[in-house]
């Protein structure tokens, strides 16, 4: 069997690694850039620097601010018409994976025209658009390094998946040092959506070698770090292996796909406004209980690459240190219940059938090792709010 391995062009790794933004644009023939970015960008002074090494260069670029947290698609369209009036020839995304996922959909529709709900799956991305250069700020969405954008349909509250080979970054600089001033809440969820991405794409029935890999490398690095980062703000070492490996788990879910955990977290998040990564925990424990039986080997591995056990040799203690393992992380990262953060348990069980229809529609349930039905989904729903962490 053939897996057609897709990856950005450049990718820029390591402390200093911004510096490198004025030579990346020369190696793709770009020199008018528009930057993608958000108002947090700004405040924090990120902005600031890729401002200064551009105008030290003497290249000139627009700039769109107004990028929102799990944007929609009516959200974008004023960048779409700027980048097109102002015929810009490529787009630096600066931020997380919001920033960066909306730069994609704005390359998108500038080049091709259409609308979001035009390109989501099962419809494969596969037109070249202008180049992305994408720069996170956060260790968790992975976004610089996957064919993936998800941008939510402002009509009908669906969050969309869009797929394929045209939304890869042209470009990923991936510089740590830019998660030093990451508020450890924010730390939290974008380091377990980065976890939750090696799992995964590493019991995905998408899963390959080549993906199995860089899960493998993504769970090492970021299971030992993920509470280190959050708790030890000025560790640069946990810091440095937690980016490397949300870059990883990017990629081993980029070319794996995702599974029933994030085919369930994009309604929660759409329909309560609950942060992506913060809903993947949320489901996370329960969800891997549930699909277990579908690879149990594949997930004993997980526990030991994880670093919980030393070998599998007895697969339901793998499986229960697992288990444990992702409460815990809930517990002392202080994950909060779905009631804890809002959601009234009467609207929630008003949408579990909605929720549960716009999760199979994802298409990521299907990757899940166990495959669920409709009604599956609906328990599991329910189960997850019993069981919130």
């Amino acid at each position: 069997m053939v897996n057609s391995i897709v990856l950005p062009k450049i990718m820029q790794i390591g402390a200093d690694a911004l510096n490198l933004l004025p030579d990346t644009l020369v190696s793709l023939g770009c020199c008018f850039p528009c930057i993608i970015t958000d108002k947090t960008m700004v405040e924090l002074g990120y902005m600031a620097k890729v401002e200064a090494l551009l105008r030290q260069q003497n290249i000139q670029f627009g700039l769109f601010a107004e990028t929102m947290p799990e944007p929609n698609d009516t959200s974008i369209l004023a960048a779409v018409e700027m980048v097109q009036t102002n015929h810009y020839d490529c787009l630096i995304a600066l931020g997380g994976g919001s920033a960066i996922d909306s730069a994609k959909a704005i390359a998108l529709l500038a080049s091709h025209g259409g609308k979001m709900r035009d390109y989501k799956v099962p419809y494969q991305v596969n037109e070249i658009s202008l180049p992305v250069v994408a720069i996170p700020t956060t260790a968790g969405t992975g976004s610089e390094a996957t064919r993936v954008t998800v941008i939510s349909d402002s009509a009908t509250d669906e969050k969309m998946l869009c797929m394929g080979s045209g939304l890869i970054p042209a470009a990923a600089i991936i510089d740590y040092q830019l998660t030093l001033s990451l508020p450890s809440r924010i730390a939290a969820d974008t380091g377990i959506d980065a976890l939750t991405h090696a799992i995964e794409a590493y019991v995905s029935r998408k899963a390959n070698l080549f993906s199995d890999q860089q899960a493998i490398a993504a769970m090492k690095l970021i299971a030992p770090n993920l509470i280190k980062v959050c708790q030890e703000p000025d560790n640069l070492a946990a810091k440095e292996a937690m980016m490397l490996g949300a870059t990883l788990a990017g990629i081993a879910f980029s070319n794996a796909s995702v599974g029933l955990v994030h085919g369930m977290s994009r309604p929660i998040g759409v329909h309560f406004h609950v942060p992506h990564g913060m809903s993947n925990a949320m489901l996370l424990p329960t969800i891997t209980e549930y699909s277990l039986p579908g690879a149990p080997l594949k997930y004993a591995e997980c526990a030991m690459h994880m670093g919980l056990i030393n070998n599998i040799e007895d697969e339901a203690l793998a499986h229960q240190s697992l288990i444990n393992e992702l409460k815990q992380i809930n517990q002392i990262l202080a994950v909060p219940t779905l009631a804890q953060f809002g959601v009234e348990k009467a609207q929630y069980d008003s949408l579990l059938t909605n929720m549960a229809e716009q999760a199979l529609a994802s298409g990521s349930p299907s990757n899940n090792p166990k495959t669920p039905a409709l009604n599956d989904i609906i328990e599991l729903y329910r189960k997850v709010w019993v069981n919130s962490p």
